[in-house]
């Protein structure tokens, strides 16, 4: 059985909501993830957000807001991707207490910032793959006019590869069964990850 489907073993989830979903959107993925995980983690996607940031509860909200930017899902997925993977106490800060470097790094600070996103956008391209939606590799760095490592996104081919074959972190191993089941992909086949900055097709086997 593949990582992460295991987890969709004897769990009543239906996705009756979502049957035949042709393209994924903001409002399916608001409402999958806050189906999956509002309730055990008091986590709410939201979109809208004129940036991304991750907000804790506070006195103003009771629940942990994790916000994309405007309606757009590759924003949904790397900010969903990080909080897959922080831990607890990282979920207890703002944007998960990591310091970020505006657009217009130095070399130095794009290589930094290269290595904390190898985990991060190799888990948002396997969400997209699930979803059957176009994964870029991203440098976010367009004011340097620095693009991505080659050793960057040949990190990131091996760890999404690796995940074909490891167990994914139990939040996103939640996400990618339930957005597989819904577009009738197959997410682990490592095919998929050769070279990034490509459309994936879903298959959509639901829809056939």
């Amino acid at each position: 059985m593949s990582s992460g489907a295991s987890l969709l073993v004897n769990k009543e989830l239906e996705y009756k909501e979502f049957e035949c979903e042709e393209v994924v959107n903001a409002d399916l993925l608001v409402t999958l993830f806050n189906q999956l995980f509002l309730e055990p983690y008091n986590t709410r996607l939201e979109s809208g957000g004129e940036e991304p940031i991750y907000l804790p509860a506070d006195s103003e909200s009771d629940h942990h807001r994790l916000i994309f930017r405007s309606d757009y899902v590759s924003s949904a997925f790397h900010e969903i991707s990080h909080w897959c993977i922080a831990g607890e106490q990282r979920r207890q800060l703002v944007d998960f207490g990591y310091w970020y470097n505006p657009d217009g790094r130095t070399e130095v600070q794009q290589r930094t910032f290269e290595n904390v996103e190898i985990k991060p956008q190799a888990l948002e391209w396997i969400f997209s793959v699930a979803a059957g939606h176009k994964f870029n590799i991203s440098a976010d760095n367009l004011a340097a006019d620095i693009g991505a490592s080659d050793i960057f996104i040949q990190s990131v081919i091996e760890q999404a590869l690796a995940w074909c074959v490891s167990p994914l972190p139990e939040r996103s191993a939640q996400l990618v069964a339930a957005l597989s089941e819904i577009f009738g992909t197959s997410p682990f086949e490592r095919d998929h990850y050769s070279s990034p900055n490509h459309d994936v097709d879903s298959s959509l086997a639901n829809c056939s």
